[in-house]
């Protein structure tokens, strides 16, 4: 019997899988490759090196993009929960004990796409501190903080925005257009939109793209959370900006092919108040460890 589980089964290193996390998200090896800063054929390799090991293929080919098979959608829960153990693992014998609450505000959007994951980990590593989480939208959010109502926050910014400036930045992906398969939205004219509350950047990066491309168009829909925007689209009424790892069946994505323009990359950002405290500190270095787990390499 072996004393240790898995004994003689080949090891894993951590940077494979999280690279192999950061092509699934962007779907692009070049893509990766710019935002890890190595080169893409370093990437090709590692992921080249993750395949050899299990023996299967974890992405095909589709021109430019690439798309994970099936054997690459079963690897993406692994990979995730393994970075999870591994980085609560560290925490456990590295982070001081440390009491207090953190106010913390992110956008509503990604109520149900993060903050599950990095609260889970949060309250292993940091019993004993709360955390008064807020959802709100990005420019609300940084009012708040501006206002000293927030410790910390996460908010949305393109890439070309002085906003983009002004904190730390932990997660970066493409924004594409969403329509419902199969359907005809994206084909009227003037093309019908599901847009978020004014001030949203995602918003202002689509029409930008529209404007600059001559397209035309009109705001047929607004809501202050995704599901009333994917509501829209879920009734082939109109397509809508959203992050490109989001867009899923019955959805899909929309590009030139369907005569839209790109939309372009958008931040994710962290920023913490003038007075942050300890709590605060702790809970900033934990989500940007989470997004680096699983983004990153």
């Amino acid at each position: 019997m072996d004393i240790v589980p898995g004994k003689g089964t080949p090891l894993i290193e951590t940077d494979l899988y999280r690279t192999f996390l950061l092509i699934s998200e962007t779907g692009s090896f070049s893509r990766a490759s710019e935002v890890v800063g190595r080169t893409p054929s370093a990437v090709s390799m590692q992921i080249k090196k993750l395949e050899t090991i299990l023996g299967v293929s974890l992405f095909a080919r589709e021109g430019r993009a690439v798309r994970l098979t099936a054997e690459g959608e079963a690897l993406i829960g692994y990979a995730r929960r393994i970075l999870m153990l591994n980085a609560e693992a560290v925490a456990l014998f590295r982070s001081p004990e440390i009491e207090g609450e953190v106010r913390f505000g992110a956008p509503s959007d990604f109520g149900t796409r993060f903050l599950p994951n990095i609260l889970t980990r949060f309250a292993r590593s940091h019993p004993g501190v709360n955390v008064d989480v807020h959802l709100d939208g990005s420019p609300h959010l940084l009012q708040k903080l501006k206002e000293r109502q927030l410790d910390l926050i996460l908010y949305t910014a393109r890439t070309d925005s002085d906003l983009a400036r002004g904190g730390e930045i932990v997660h970066t992906e493409p924004l594409a257009w969403a329509g419902l398969e199969g359907g005809v939205a994206y084909s009227r004219d003037p093309l019908p939109l599901a847009f978020s509350i004014s001030g949203c950047p995602w918003r202002k990066a689509a029409r930008i793209a529209l404007d600059k491309s001559e397209h035309p168009y009109r705001i047929a829909y607004q809501s202050f959370h995704s599901a009333g925007q994917e509501a829209a689209l879920l009734a082939d009424l109109a397509v809508a900006p959203f992050p490109a790892s989001v867009i899923a069946p019955p959805l899909q994505r929309l590009d030139e092919r369907h005569g839209l323009p790109e939309i372009g990359d958008y931040h994710l950002i962290l920023k913490e108040g003038d007075k942050a405290g300890k709590a605060t500190d702790a809970f900033a270095e934990h989500v940007v460890e989470c997004f680096r787990d699983l983004t990153s390499v």
